[in-house]
């Protein structure tokens, strides 16, 4: 199966992460009180880069596929 272009890619990407992102920052940044932003940042993307890369994008790859696999 032929990769999808790195605009599809890039956007299947920011779709896993911006909502990764949101939902860390209400949650798990507001639990670290007056922390250093920088270690406010290292923490949010420990925690979203991994889910992001190991979980959601890939699950986001297979329903692109599965998408796009019906029209042909």
């Amino acid at each position: 199966m032929k990769p999808p272009s790195i605009h599809v890619r890039a956007f299947l990407t920011w779709l896993a992460i911006f909502p990764l992102v949101t939902i860390a920052f209400y949650t798990v940044v507001p639990m670290m009180g007056s922390a250093l932003p920088v270690l406010k940042v290292l923490v949010l993307t420990i925690l979203v880069v991994p889910t992001a890369v190991y979980l959601v994008v890939p699950n986001l790859m297979k329903v692109y596929f599965k998408l796009t696999s019906k029209k042909n």
